[in-house]
């Protein structure tokens, strides 16, 4: 589904992310992980074009994307869900969920009613602000949102940060549903390691701007952990 190849980044004279490989399968949950600063938001935000790439190749569906614009990613098929969520405050919760709908190839203009089944308290709450909704409600907004854009991998930076335990046991069990039942592939950075345990099926392990440890869930040993996940 996504493979990414020797990518290397720049801010300014700083490089960043140096000869980056990532793979993540059709139908599966990968999971990035590593410490605050080491590159993983970075590296979502090259994928999704929001920061360009100065080398390297992004294929997506067998479709080659380093150069495409962010808008034309989405249009592809990939749904982003940013850390800090990024909804708009004053716009309504259906204003917000119908942006992902201008990023739809196929021209549908009506929001998919699977999102209010996954969240029902956005229906509840359709007509209010998004600024009026609690942290964990924003989360499943700016899910909902990206689920919008109808997409075939869906991106997640950090989505239970700063979200109240019973939300982010929600928010585990949406990943679940989604990508166990439903197949969407699924790309996200997270910190809670038992969450990822949980959701995840393979893992990548970021440090200084590489990767520096990938398999499956089950050979993410305690010796990894505390070379380069603790504080």
């Amino acid at each position: 589904m996504l493979r990414v190849e020797g990518l290397e980044q720049y801010y300014g004279q700083s490089h960043t992310l140096w000869n980056i490989g990532l793979e993540v399968p059709d139908g599966k949950c990968v999971c990035l992980l590593g410490r605050n600063g080491v590159g993983k938001t970075t590296l979502l935000k090259c994928i999704m074009g929001l920061l360009p790439s100065a080398s390297g190749r992004i294929d997506f569906a067998g479709e080659e994307i380093a150069g495409a614009p962010a808008e034309w990613r989405a249009r592809l098929g990939i749904g982003y869900v940013p850390q800090g969520r990024e909804i708009f405050p004053r716009l309504t919760v259906e204003e917000n969920l119908r942006l992902g709908l201008l990023a739809r190839r196929d021209g549908v203009r009506k929001l998919p009613e699977r999102i209010f089944e996954l969240f029902p308290v956005l229906k509840q709450m359709r007509r209010r602000c998004g600024g009026d909704l609690s942290g964990g409600q924003q989360q499943q907004l700016a899910i909902g949102r990206a689920l919008a854009v109808g997409p075939k991998l869906l991106i997640l930076d950090e989505p239970t940060e700063g979200i109240q335990p019973n939300i982010v046991h929600e928010i585990g069990d949406i990943i679940l549903r989604l990508n166990r039942e439903e197949r969407l592939t699924v790309l996200l950075v997270e910190q809670k390691l038992h969450f990822v345990r949980r959701v995840a099926d393979r893992f990548h392990v970021m440090n200084k701007g590489r990767i520096t440890a990938a398999g499956a869930m089950e050979e993410l040993s305690e010796e990894l952990v505390r070379e380069y996940l603790t504080v």
